[in-house]
């Protein structure tokens, strides 16, 4: 749950740097998912049960956006770095936890695939961020 809350505290900062950087719809789009982070950490602040480290003054982003584009290439980043953050907690014990975990997963690999779309880039390579392939390969039914 940790990984998943420096996530957002990520995301919450990415996002604001964004704002500078876009106009019109896609600058409340960004809006829009600045504030879905931000209750979504908020969220995550609740149901930890130990003090929840306290998001960092500045972070490295993955992608430095010049531009729109740029942009985009850099909510797409910040989207999958969200995605395999919850991917790493859907195998908690709780099943609240879980099912938590795996929609916030699924949300946050529709919002890159849709900032992806506005990059013009392609859908990333992997099926599912944040998964180790191994973990999707078939495996040997006993006699096989």
């Amino acid at each position: 749950m940790r990984t998943a809350l420096a996530a957002e505290h990520a995301a919450v900062y990415g996002y604001g740097v964004l704002g500078a950087r876009l106009r019109g719809t896609l600058r409340e789009t960004a809006k829009e998912m600045w504030d879905g982070h931000r209750a979504q950490r908020d969220e995550l602040v609740s149901v930890l049960s130990v003090r929840p480290a306290p998001a960092a003054a500045a972070y490295r982003l993955p992608v430095r956006p010049a531009d729109a584009r740029g942009a985009a290439r850099l909510a797409a980043a910040l989207e999958d770095d969200v995605a395999a953050a919850y991917v790493g907690v859907a195998g908690v014990s709780s099943p609240d936890l879980r099912a938590f975990a795996a929609d916030s997963a699924q949300r946050a690999m529709a919002r890159s695939a849709r900032w992806r779309a506005r990059a013009g880039e392609a859908a990333p390579p992997e099926a599912f961020p944040g998964l180790p392939s191994a973990a999707l390969s078939p495996r040997p039914e006993p006699g096989e």
